[in-house]
């Protein structure tokens, strides 16, 4: 007889629910006149979802990206990680260290369900808090 336990299954992140966080971080964004692009992966760092705004600045693209994946291989948001980079902090080599470079900029979450992380949201274009802000409204239009 085993003693091991195997922890349930928890359901993935859906499309329909990436396409949520998307909408949800634009219209924020929207709101506050600011113009976004949002990525949204899965467990596996995977694209489910990405928007940029026609007149969202170029770049915004591919930081939406890496501040989701920087908060999916972290599992932690982006917005509390800005010290630990910094040259006297404990992981100052880690966003260069690792083939997909990591963000510290605020702006990426982690999404989790039963406590387990199901994927991460990224939202680049405004100032960092705007951004940050905008991902926070799209997690609580999901829950």
């Amino acid at each position: 007889m085993s003693t091991t336990t195997t922890a349930a299954a928890v359901a993935p992140l859906t499309t329909d629910e990436a396409e949520t966080l998307v909408a949800a971080a634009r219209a924020a964004a929207e709101a506050a006149g600011v113009t976004v692009s949002v990525t949204v992966l899965d467990a596996g760092g995977h694209l489910l979802a990405f928007r940029r705004d026609d007149r969202a600045v170029l770049i915004s693209g591919e930081t939406s990206t890496r501040k989701a994946y920087t908060a999916l291989q972290l599992d932690a948001p982006t917005a509390g990680l800005a010290g630990l980079v910094k040259p006297d902090g404990p992981f100052h080599t880690l966003p260069t260290a690792l083939d997909r470079p990591l963000l510290f900029i605020a702006g990426g979450l982690p999404l989790h369900r039963d406590g387990r992380i199901v994927g991460a949201i990224g939202v680049g274009g405004g100032t960092p808090d705007q951004d940050h802000g905008f991902a926070v409204t799209a997690v609580e239009e999901l829950s």
